[in-house]
């Protein structure tokens, strides 16, 4: 990831700038989840990670989709919209964008109680992060209802 101080003036001057009318977001009450090694714990990533018989992410996009559990690599497509973002790390190696392989090692040593059948991908890139909260809630009430205790947000 660029730190900001490392873009060109013009580039750190326009990311800047996109901050203005960001509004904050309000903390909430922190939950503990159980121990890691009881715990189900699903992965929620921004690489805007799709089936290839989905629909891709078009820019500006809040919306997600599923990624179930037990997917083939081979059938994961990255329609992230970003120019800035390189991809030649996830097509070397998924776990990049989605560690689904070392959540499963974990599961496999004991150190993580299990993994979800259900795993999520947003389209990242959206300077304005409450315009997910709606379908930020729907994914909380589905992780909830799938019995996760642990979320695992992997930002690109």
């Amino acid at each position: 990831m660029v730190r900001l101080n490392d873009l060109h003036p013009d580039e750190h001057a326009h990311m800047l700038a996109r901050l203005d009318g960001i509004s904050p977001i309000e903390s909430a009450a922190w939950v503990t989840p159980p121990a890691l090694a009881d715990a189900k714990v699903a992965l929620v990533s921004t690489a805007g990670l799709h089936r290839r018989s989905d629909r891709p992410f078009n820019w500006g996009a809040v919306d997600y989709r599923l990624i179930p559990g037990d997917v083939d690599p081979a059938d994961l497509v990255m329609s992230h919209a970003s120019t800035n973002f390189d991809r030649s790390a996830y097509q070397e190696d998924l776990n990049v964008c989605l560690p689904i392989d070392r959540l499963n090692e974990l599961v496999g040593s004991g150190d993580v109680g299990s993994a979800a059948a259900w795993h999520y991908s947003f389209m990242g890139a959206m300077p304005d992060p409450a315009n997910f909260e709606a379908t930020g809630e729907e994914v909380g009430r589905l992780l909830a209802a799938d019995g996760v205790d642990v979320a695992l947000l992997i930002p690109v």
